[in-house]
């Protein structure tokens, strides 16, 4: 058989579709393994080129396949899309896997650490748990809002106040209605110990992590914020400069550019969603501050504010934030505050 050069492989749960080509581009293999066979076929075959797409279970099975000595890169489905020549199906997905990452112009996804995928699980798991929450607040105030009973949507709020309304006889609640309002209210207060606990988690993750400590020196960016950056990026070095990382959150401009004429609209709002929006919570604070304190520091700043809006200054005081992230990540040193702010 001719030595394979590039291998790409179609991932799903079960069945996997497996394409080879030489290094002339002709197949020399196309064949469908079941999950247990897939590192048993690998391993029968000489290092190479594989590619697969950026999904589920796509980082296991790049480091599993790293380990016998093949070269291991991940797409962004997206950018695979375009080479499906046919129908979908898995060996045309597959073909196009394989194809796609042979192009020198492609964009590839690093792989994810276990030390990484810790930090993204912890992240995902308190995301889950805070998305909760805020529908067992919502759900609450929307039924005692039927008995007359109004609810302010703060957690910290609703911590307070619950047990004084369940506790309250004046009010229309009914027995039936406080039973279950208390039991809402007891899963509300479980979540939030669920929350602490996962908080405890990052925490002692975040403090053992040299360059979580260095991001955290980073007006603007605190311990949940420098975590979900190591989590999402981690070798920063993978982008060229601090724009690309930001293009990559998805914090720069969309382009619709036609006929000579170019025209910028707003922000792409490509990559992890979870690592733009704490970006921009964090530099709302800055702004917030900005606006109060009116240090020369924050002259820039308050100029976008006043030119632009405040969104737009959030937006653009985060994409600043990860071209400042992007620099200490790859320098190995804090953040160092400029001794003068253009303005």
């Amino acid at each position: 058989m001719r030595k394979i050069t590039t291998l790409g492989i179609d991932l799903a749960k079960d069945v996997f579709q497996l394409h080879g080509v030489d290094e002339l581009g002709a197949v020399v293999l196309r064949r469908q393994v079941r999950r247990g066979q897939l590192l048993r076929t690998i391993a029968q075959l000489p290092p190479c080129l594989v590619g697969m797409e950026a999904c589920a279970s796509a980082h296991h099975w790049g480091r599993q396949l790293g380990r016998h000595g093949h070269t291991v890169r991940l797409m962004s489905p997206q950018f695979v899309k375009p080479y499906v020549k046919s129908q979908k199906n898995d060996p045309a997905d597959a073909e196009a896997i394989c194809e796609a990452v042979q192009r020198p112009s492609m964009r590839f996804v690093p792989l994810k650490s276990f030390e990484q995928q810790d930090f993204q699980t912890a992240h995902r798991a308190r995301q889950g748990l805070m998305q909760e929450r805020t529908a067992i607040i919502n759900r609450m105030r929307g039924l005692l809002g039927e008995y007359g009973v109004i609810l302010a949507r703060k957690p910290a709020t609703v911590r307070r106040e619950v047990p004084d309304v369940l506790g309250d006889a004046k009010n229309d609640l009914t027995v039936v209605a406080r039973e279950l309002i208390a039991e809402l209210f007891e899963h509300f207060r479980d979540l939030e110990q669920r929350i602490a606990r996962i908080d405890a988690v990052i925490e002692r993750l975040g403090s053992a992590h040299e360059t979580v400590r260095r991001l955290q020196t980073v007006p603007g960016i605190g311990l949940l914020t420098a975590t979900a950056l190591v989590a999402a990026v981690g070798d920063a070095r993978a982008f060229k400069n601090g724009r690309q990382m930001a293009a990559w959150v998805g914090l720069v401009p969309r382009q619709i550019s036609s006929g000579g004429k170019a025209r910028l609209v707003g922000i792409t709002k490509r990559g992890d969603r979870y690592l733009r929006t704490l970006l921009i919570h964090g530099a709302r604070v800055i702004a917030t501050c900005a606006e109060r304190q009116k240090r020369p520091a924050h002259q820039w700043l308050n100029a976008v504010r006043e030119r632009r809006g405040k969104q737009r200054a959030y937006v653009a005081q985060a994409n600043k934030n990860a071209r400042v992230a992007w620099a200490v990540m790859t320098s190995g040193q804090s953040y160092r505050a400029p001794t003068t702010m253009a303005a």
